[in-house]
């Protein structure tokens, strides 16, 4: 799955639409405020940011979560950037995120300086607060192979109706495998056989409350 990016069609003049799985990348209400109930309530963040704090996540997209993310460490004025890395079979092409980024607020100049360092590929980006990596591949492959550790995940990849690969047990599992003692996940699906992968991957799991018209969501935690 190297080097393959994700067709783009566009709904509204705005909102980016996968075609492969016929699913928008961000939400067509406010995609700010759910990434931020989704992500950082979540994963009780910025509450638990510390120096050397790591975020994972599964689908970079649009890179809308990052930017939620690093203006958030960014406000909260932890010394030290924060290591973000995160997982995309599909990247968007340059012009395609440049676009998508224009439904985004400018979070500071942050969302122009990812537009100009996004090269369509995986790699390291360095920005004033920011390391990134973006690992490019089937998440199958590239997660078990990867060395590192989270302290927070975000699992965001398509509608598990449609991207199930990136929601199997399997899957969460190396989630788990690769989750710091209490670390946490969330995500916005509440779907039973992600709770459950989560769950045989040691997290303790609960349902909670939405965003918007999706009744519920999944947070998760790993015990000491």
């Amino acid at each position: 799955m190297q080097n393959q990016t994700d067709q783009i069609t566009w709904r509204d003049g705005d909102v980016p639409v996968s075609t492969r799985f016929d699913d928008p990348f961000f939400s067509l209400e406010n995609c700010m405020a759910e990434t931020q109930h989704v992500f950082l309530d979540g994963n009780d963040l910025p509450a638990r940011f510390a120096r050397g704090f790591r975020i994972a996540e599964l689908g970079f997209g649009t890179g809308l979560n990052l930017l939620v993310a690093w203006d958030a460490w960014d406000r909260a004025g932890i010394t030290g950037p924060l290591h973000f890395t995160s997982f995309e079979a599909f990247p968007m092409t340059p012009d395609d995120m440049a676009r998508a980024h224009q439904a985004f607020p400018a979070f500071d100049g942050k969302r122009d300086a990812l537009a100009a360092a996004w090269q369509g590929k995986g790699g390291v980006i360095e920005l004033p607060g920011l390391r990134a990596e973006i690992v490019e591949g089937d998440a199958r492959l590239t997660l078990p192979a990867w060395q590192g550790q989270a302290d927070a995940w975000f699992l965001d990849g398509f509608s598990p109706a449609k991207n199930p690969e990136l929601w199997a047990p399997e899957l969460m599992l190396e989630v788990g495998a690769h989750t710091a003692p209490l670390g946490t996940a969330a995500t916005y699906t509440a779907a039973g056989f992600v709770r459950r992968g989560l769950d045989a991957a040691g997290f303790e799991v609960e349902r909670t409350t939405g965003y918007g018209r999706k009744r519920h969501m999944t947070g998760a935690r790993m015990p000491a």
